[in-house]
């Protein structure tokens, strides 16, 4: 399996309610090689209109959080935990998140990150249910269960926050900031081991 089965798998899955109302699937972009690997939420308005992530307001300062670590976004991988548009813009429910997870795991399991980048508190709880974002971002941490010894989390607060409130631009910026300083720490370690 490689990322153009589960995109096509995402485009004709009927699992949840989310796809009734959707006008396109958005089951993520970018590298299969990726060393990082973000993970919002679920696609906005502009994400369901072009079937691609994170391209609105939201996805506009990722990209230029991006650009402020030298880091070209189309060396890392983005993806949502819902892979439809949720109706209004509102959370997704808990089926909705268990029925995309097998989605989810295998874009992981595909694409092997060094670094799982948690973009908000939805992402977040999928892998580490017991924190809270404004606890632990921009903490490196690992989880408890099948994907502890594989993968470092990193979570922070999602991008969209910094558009309703100007005061997170700076806390997220300067937690983006520790990303290639882990990622370096993560590639040396990697080699002396």
């Amino acid at each position: 399996m490689n990322l153009s089965d589960i995109r096509e798998k995402v485009k004709e899955c009927r699992l949840c309610r989310l796809c009734e109302e959707a006008n396109n699937s958005v089951p993520g972009e970018g590298s299969e090689n990726a060393d990082i690997l973000f993970i919002g939420e679920a696609p906005g308005k502009k994400e369901d209109e072009m079937g691609m992530p994170f391209v609105g307001a939201a996805g506009k300062f990722l990209t230029e959080m991006l650009s402020a670590c030298n880091i070209d976004r189309q060396d890392v991988f983005i993806t949502n935990v819902v892979k439809h548009r949720p109706p209004a813009n509102r959370d997704p429910l808990p089926d909705e998140i268990s029925s995309c997870f097998p989605y989810l795991q295998d874009q992981i399991d595909i694409i092997q990150p060094n670094v799982i980048v948690l973009l908000g508190r939805h992402a977040l709880n999928r892998f580490l249910p017991d924190l809270r974002i404004s606890d632990v971002h921009g903490s490196a941490m690992r989880a408890q269960g099948p994907l502890a010894e594989k993968h470092i989390f990193f979570p922070v607060y999602h991008p969209a926050s910094a558009l309703y409130n100007p005061k997170m631009r700076d806390t997220l910026i300067k937690d983006m900031k520790k990303l290639p300083v882990l990622l370096k720490k993560i590639k040396k370690s990697n080699v002396s081991s």
